[in-house]
């Protein structure tokens, strides 16, 4: 059976996957390349596209709308005109403005319809923009920084599309336009398909999309099939936005009967709530659902010839609750055929990022549209999907790594505080060979470059940067199956909940998941819960703490959202984790850039754990060092600047422009550089024609803790949007401006 015209991804299919449900690797790589295609609304093209390409055979052919539509068997033949249809589309955007100063502003497809949450979900996410070409553009939804916020009036509100802004990394409208952004651009999260323990699947627009994967699979299923009567397979378009696919369809295509394949859609109020949504209640596993318009109806007609259908075939089918196909509009719609029925499967986080589906109920979905097509179910061997992605550390470099090289490597490291092994492995690797470094008690990394004597009156100089990032550890494990997890550092609770998750094992395993939305998330009004005692919880797809167990997952393993480096235009990047394996970056370039251990000089790098959790690598190693007698004289803490060069940041504080170079973090929340030292760093710059700026900003930072030693804390850092988020971006030349400081300060200090 030949592959689908998608393009492939990281899979993160375990190669037992589908074993206890028999699963089918087609059906499975069905789905994840129809999830990974983004189709908002009306700009369906490159999925109606891959699925014409893999049906060719079947000889497609696409209508006016897009609406792709095959035919199988013969009208002369006895028997009904079949008609099977599944939607391709997906709520998203469209570019509607750029702006002067390179961002792109945005128009939701639909404007009404998705959950009241959707637009926030977008807040600090990764999202492609569709140009004209075909290709991808990668952005970032624009995000308040967490250290800007305390203290403000009146912060921006990431639920007013008035207030979404997508970075490209541009900073014109002209150099938007020259790498490709235009209006009416479609605009979508970024999406990568996931399996949770065995049986669940997570990924955004899984619930628009299973019915494409269903219909595929089921063509394939039929390719040598006899069958009595015609069938017609068809994927329509804009059902998101008035059904219009499916209503052109219907004037064409007369057919006898109507299998409509998708998500049950929400609609009409319940019963003495105003303005609230009903919605189909079925929990994942449910099987096959048989949509009703109302739940307390009887089945009678062909849906209940459907539900027969699925018990003789052994298939667990339900009956529950789905708005009408047809939305009401302007024009009368066409009439659906006198038989038809609306079948789907269950969806948990229905319409957000994390939305979830049971992987089994796929299968059945596909065995019933089977058995309706030809009678009964094929027995043929399906196989087993042998999905498997693996991180390697890179071997070691003998001559100098590129910048670039560096900090991709270091930002898709994962190590939550207190979880720096892999990041500390990491940055080991790439030191030169020369380069001999240990590791103290704390799980700070130490290389210390040349010694002087005792009577010596050069200074001691210590360069540190942290290891750590931002995230969860697990706390607990209820009775369901969910972790309870507290934070690790500080973030938004809404650039996280509603969203894939890994959770990491010390041992480098990582469990897809989901974090889970707050209660109410879906109601008009909700309020995002703060502070860290806020109850947080993660689900893996087990159902209680022995799938949990089974799963290798216990208490203290820790959590965090994927993450990958993205370039955007120009020498912009992407990739959550850069506070601070830009720092990181910086001390590993300005270690090769050295060359080799330093004469008459003291210098040490120190790659630091824990400074998300209050400076406790750097706090260990300033009580050692005390202890030993050999306290810094100067510290150089490199860690973001926190900036406010951003859409939604008041410039009154904290600006720093990316791409005009490193920055003097002169004032922060733990620290105050006194002027003469902030003075010597920018003549030491401009001497050796370094780019540099100065500033202040929120936050605290490792030198910090050697100021009660006796220590000099000369913090520097790099501009930086979004901070502690997934949309964080830098420019690479501020961090070869950083690293470049970084090297001078150890030669001549």
């Amino acid at each position: 059976m030949k592959c689908l015209a998608f393009s492939c991804g990281v899979l993160f299919f375990a190669a037992s996957s589908f074993a206890q449900s028999n699963g089918s690797a087609v059906l499975a790589l069905e789905l994840k390349r129809a999830v990974e295609t983004p189709a908002v609304s009306g700009y369906e093209q490159q999925l109606a596209k891959a699925i014409r390409r893999d049906l060719v055979g079947y000889s497609p052919r696409t209508d006016n709308l897009g609406n792709v539509v095959i035919t199988l068997g013969n009208r002369g033949v006895a028997g009904p005109h079949r008609l099977i249809v599944a939607p391709m589309d997906e709520p998203g955007y469209v570019v509607s403005q750029i702006t002067d100063d390179g961002y792109l502003r945005l128009q939701r497809l639909p404007q009404g319809g998705p959950p009241p949450l959707f637009d926030q979900l977008y807040a600090t996410q990764p999202v492609h923009i569709r140009m004209r070409e075909g290709k991808l553009l990668d952005g970032i939804v624009a995000g308040i920084s967490v250290h800007l916020q305390p203290g403000r009036l009146h912060p921006p509100d990431s639920n007013d599309l008035d207030e979404m802004f997508v970075d490209i990394g541009a900073g014109s409208a002209a150099e938007a336009r020259k790498v490709g952004a235009d209006l009416l651009a479609p605009v979508s999260i970024d999406h990568q398909l996931y399996q949770m323990g065995d049986l669940e699947m997570t990924a955004p627009a899984i619930g628009d999309r299973f019915g494409v994967a269903a219909l595929l699979d089921l063509a394939q299923r039929l390719r040598s099939a006899k069958l009595n009567g015609m069938l017609t397979i068809a994927f329509v378009t804009q059902q998101w936005t008035g059904a219009r696919g499916l209503q052109r369809l219907l004037e064409e295509v007369k057919a006898d009967e109507l299998l409509y394949v998708g998500r049950l859609m929400a609609g009409g109020p319940i019963a003495g709530t105003q303005g609230i949504r009903r919605a189909p209640r079925r929990d994942l596993g449910s099987g096959v659902l048989i949509g009703m318009p109302e739940t307390g109806e009887t089945l009678a007609g062909f849906p209940a010839e459907i539900k027969q259908l699925a018990d003789a075939n052994k298939i667990p089918a339900a009956v529950d609750y789905a708005a009408p196909l047809i939305p009401q509009s302007y024009l009368t719609p066409p009439a659906l055929p006198g038989r038809w029925v609306h079948v789907g499967i269950a969806t948990a986080w229905p319409s957000t990022p994390a939305e979830m589906i049971h992987y089994p109920d796929l299968e059945q979905l596909t065995d019933l549209l089977e058995a309706y097509c030809r009678g009964s179910i094929a027995d043929e061997p399906r196989g087993t999907a042998g999905w498997l992605s693996a991180k390697t550390l890179p071997s070691g470099w003998t001559t100098a790594p590129p910048l670039t090289d560096i900090l991709r490597e270091l930002v898709e490291t994962y190590g939550v505080s207190g979880h720096e092994s892999f990041v500390r492995d990491d940055v080991k690797s790439m030191l030169p060979p020369w380069a001999k470094t240990e590791t103290d008690p704390a799980g700070n990394l130490v290389l210390h470059l040349g010694n002087i004597p005792a009577e010596s009156k050069l200074p001691r100089i210590l360069v540190v940067a942290h290891m750590d990032e931002i995230g969860f550890e697990v706390h607990s494990i209820s009775k369901e199956g969910r972790l309870e997890v507290e934070w690790r550092g500080r973030g938004e609770l809404q650039f996280f909940a509603g969203h894939a998750a890994l959770v990491h094992t010390d041992k480098g395993a990582a469990h897809p998941a989901v974090v889970e939305l707050p209660n109410g998330w879906d109601q008009p009004g909700f309020q995002w819960p703060r502070g860290k005692e806020t109850a947080i919880r993660v689900d893996v797809g087990a159902r209680s703490p022995e799938e949990v167990e089974k799963l290798g997952i216990h208490t203290g393993d820790w959590v965090t959202i994927p993450k990958k480096y993205r370039k955007l235009a120009g020498m912009r990047a992407n990739g959550r984790s850069f506070d601070d394996r830009v720092g990181c970056t910086a001390l590993i370039a300005a270690v090769w850039a050295l060359g080799g251990p330093l004469k008459n000089r003291d210098v040490t790098f120190l790659w630091s754990t824990g400074e998300e959790e209050g400076l406790v690598g750097a706090f260990a190693a300033a009580k050692r060092l005390a202890a030993e007698g050999s306290v810094p004289d100067y510290v150089f803490a490199v860690d973001t600047f926190v900036s406010s060069d951003s859409p939604l940041e008041s410039k009154r504080f904290a600006y720093a422009e990316l791409g005009k170079g490193f920055v003097v973090r002169a004032v922060d929340n733990s620290n105050i550089v006194p002027s003469d030292y902030v003075e010597r760093v920018i003549k030491l710059a401009r001497a050796n024609q370094i780019p540099v700026q100065y500033g202040v900003t929120g936050g605290g930072n490792d030198g910090s803790a050697f100021l009660r030693f006796g220590s000099v804390d000369v913090a520097l850092g790099w501009p930086l949007r979004y901070s502690h988020s997934p949309g964080e971006v830098v420019d690479t030349r501020d961090v070869d401006a950083l690293a470049r400081i970084v090297a001078a300060i150890a030669r001549s200090w």
